[in-house]
């Protein structure tokens, strides 16, 4: 989770110089870019997160070319500033361990709730999450820095599954970049470095552990 990266099969300095974030405001907004986003909240609105766009290459297509758009409207904007601090939520994405998971897990007697990332770009942390109401959740910790205007480095440091009185730890690998091509008051569009896409909202609440 972190694009929403987990690790494939199941301390960081911040350089010194620090970007300043272009806040983004309705009025800010170009018609260009409304449009876009428009068009690509409507394409990902019925793909169930992705798991319907896996077996579709046509509407692939179509939301990688809306997601393309995106990144156009955001071309030379800030992207790595304090305003990428928040907990967001899933809305679509190519990233198959993560679809997997979320579409498995009615075979364990279970139903995936909100997938989330929850990123603190002061304390360089990012936790993928996802959730298994009323009382599971997986998380996969990772240390960030920021490497350049739109790219974040990420390093996995540890995993977990937890119930509601037990957990397990899981060993985390990997590490890698992301880059958030396009970034507003509520909407965070991502590509990383294996080729995947990432379409977040800014959640309704803060998620802790």
């Amino acid at each position: 989770m972190a694009t929403l990266l987990l690790p494939n099969p199941f301390s960081t300095k911040l350089p010194a110089q620090r970007y300043s974030h272009r806040r983004f405001t309705c009025s800010s907004i170009t018609a260009q870019s409304r449009s876009a986003k428009e068009q690509l909240l409507a394409l990902i609105a019925d793909q169930d997160r992705g798991i319907k766009t896996q077996s579709d290459p046509a509407k692939h297509a179509a939301i990688v070319e809306a997601i393309n758009a995106m990144a156009a409207a955001g071309e030379g904007s800030v992207t790595t500033g304090d305003a990428l601090s928040a907990t967001w939520r899933l809305l679509w994405t190519t990233e198959k361990e993560q679809l997997f998971i979320v579409e498995k897990a009615p075979l364990f007697g279970t139903q995936a709730g909100d997938v989330l990332q929850v990123i603190d770009v002061r304390n360089r942390t990012l936790n993928n999450v996802i959730t298994f109401p009323p009382d599971g959740v997986f998380i996969v910790r990772s240390t960030i820095e920021v490497a350049s205007p739109q790219r974040v480095n990420f390093r996995f440091t540890s995993a977990v599954l937890c119930g509601k009185n037990w957990e397990i730890p899981l060993p985390p690998f990997g590490q890698g970049w992301f880059d958030i091509v396009y970034l507003d008051d509520d909407l965070r569009v991502v590509k990383d470095i294996r080729g995947d896409y990432l379409v977040v909202d800014r959640a309704s609440y803060d998620w802790k552990e």
